[in-house]
């Protein structure tokens, strides 16, 4: 089963996944980016990762573990990935706080990194995974048409 903690960032997935990482027995814990993110990492980059994740989790399934994976990827784009029909299950929790308050974990976290127009793209990707999080099904097939 794949359980997932989704959201923009500075929403504390992280922070989530690390206080439970060492209480979970039969489960592995993992960071969407612990890969790496090359630079101009775009959508499609993302659809890819996705299905590499998904298939890191049917391979711990077959060994009777469960994953629990952060990272920003929406439900949407989880369940239109060609292998996401095989996990047994798939959980999602979106990770989420006020847009305020991402904007002050962003300059807390990474002060002098982020100009208006990047804090703006993370407070719209908030927006969108709350959209996911209400209704998925439309965007789903829309990410599916574009696999």
């Amino acid at each position: 089963m794949l359980l997932k903690l989704t959201g923009s960032s500075c929403s504390g997935k992280s922070a989530l996944a690390l206080s439970v990482a060492g209480r979970l027995r039969g489960v592995a814990v993992h960071d969407f980016d612990e890969v790496g993110v090359p630079e101009g990492a775009d959508r499609r980059w993302r659809q890819h990762m996705t299905e590499l994740w998904v298939r890191r989790a049917l391979d711990y399934q077959e060994r009777g573990v469960d994953l629990l994976l952060t990272g920003q990827s929406p439900l949407g784009e989880v369940l239109a990935v060609p292998s996401a029909p095989l996990l047994d299950g798939i959980a999602v929790c979106l990770v989420d706080v006020a847009d305020d308050d991402r904007r002050d974990r962003l300059v807390a976290r990474d002060p002098g990194r982020w100009d208006a127009s990047a804090v703006a793209a993370f407070l719209g990707w908030a927006a969108w995974h709350r959209g996911h999080a209400r209704d998925v099904l439309p965007l789903a097939r829309g990410w599916a048409d574009t696999a």
